[in-house]
């Protein structure tokens, strides 16, 4: 009788220990983070706002992006961590096929209870 007690009592706190890290692990992949950035070299007349806005769709990323009067595309972008860091990828090492990209600038990443945009749109 008592061995089986001790069954049911080892296989309780296995059930409760594998619910909490389930619940955690979604409430970290459920969330939303956004940054700045800024790209410079030639990225301006060599159709790097499209190819951005082409890659973010791609990626699923939300946010924007423009040219500056100083030559340099800038913008912002909303996703999950991952889609952030394939994105900075992108816009650091790749670009659109014509851009020669010297260097990218990006904000800290912050955390957002929800998407400030619907889609990844290009400024003028």
């Amino acid at each position: 009788m008592s061995s089986q007690i001790t069954k049911s009592n080892s296989t309780t706190p296995k059930l409760l220990r594998s619910s909490p890290k389930t619940v955690q692990k979604n409430a970290v992949e459920a969330k939303v983070f956004c940054c700045q950035f800024e790209v410079f070299g030639r990225v301006q007349g060599v159709f790097f706002r499209k190819h951005t806005q082409k890659k973010a769709k791609k990626l699923e990323i939300t946010g924007w992006c423009m040219n500056t009067t100083h030559g340099t595309v800038k913008g912002m972008l909303e996703g999950s961590l991952d889609q952030m860091t394939d994105m900075k990828y992108w816009l650091q090492h790749k670009g659109s096929p014509r851009s020669v990209i010297e260097k990218a600038v990006f904000s800290e990443v912050e955390p957002l209870h929800i998407n400030n945009f619907k889609m990844f749109s290009i400024r003028r």
